[in-house]
């Protein structure tokens, strides 16, 4: 049977001459014969300890970990039951930083649309970033409360066109008025804007708001706090939202 040195035993494993020494020196991997001179050699059987205890550690389990399974009768099992929580563990890991990407790419597209960008700004788009999941949540809500009321309006619309009957149809539009403006203003109530001169939060006036000339996120308001006009980020929150 072939003996390999400490150093042969490093080579064949990828590791280095000191990390050998160290499991050695914890206990989990020993050699299996010491010469005259005191030279550790290692086995075929060691070497194959010593592949599983690099894999090990690949993986993220800690010597401690180690030491203690490779000691267990069974210690097929106890791998497979730490390799399925560090599994768990790596899964959470990637989602947490998938998440981060997910927020400095988002927050890279945002920075293109910022017209006067400072360092202040990244704030902003982060708050808004974390809050985009409330705001689809609100446009969630809108969009399902709205569709029973675009069937009426078809329905009413085709029975008025194809069988003269108008009734139906002012029976929508007696529905549809209330409705928007119960809408509107529950829109109104849950959303904030960011001004992107002071980078304060603030909720502008209902009927300002209402007639303002905007995009999917953005609104040309007046800020309350430095009276900057021009397009602000809108956001899900009260007022002062960011700040608080």
């Amino acid at each position: 049977m072939s003996k390999y040195t400490t150093g042969e035993m490093a080579k064949l494993c990828g590791v280095s001459v000191r990390t050998v020494q160290y499991y050695d020196t914890r206990g989990i991997l020993t050699p299996s014969e010491l010469t005259e001179g005191g030279r550790r050699l290692y086995s075929e059987d060691d070497v194959k300890r010593m592949k599983i205890i690099c894999f090990l550690r690949d993986v993220g389990i800690s010597i401690k970990n180690i030491g203690e399974l490779l000691t267990e009768d069974d210690p097929v099992s106890v791998i497979s039951v730490l390799l399925e929580q560090q599994e768990q563990l790596l899964q959470k890991e990637i989602s947490e930083k998938q998440a981060k990407l997910d927020m400095i790419g988002g927050i890279r597209r945002e920075v293109k649309n910022v017209e006067n960008f400072s360092v202040e700004s990244i704030g902003d788009i982060a708050y808004v970033m974390e809050q985009k999941k409330k705001m689809r949540r609100l446009h969630a809500i809108l969009l399902i409360t709205a569709l029973p009321l675009n069937i009426i309006q078809w329905t009413a619309v085709i029975l008025w066109i194809g069988a003269g009957l108008w009734q139906p149809f002012a029976v929508y539009v007696l529905t549809a008025v209330p409705y928007t403006i119960w809408i509107i203003r529950y829109y109104y109530k849950r959303v904030t804007y960011i001004c992107p001169q002071c980078h304060e939060s603030f909720k502008p006036g209902f009927k300002e708001m209402l007639w303002a000339k905007h995009t999917p996120t953005l609104r040309k308001l007046t800020c309350v706090s430095c009276g900057y006009k021009g397009f602000c980020v809108e956001t899900y929150g009260k007022e002062g939202g960011k700040n608080g």
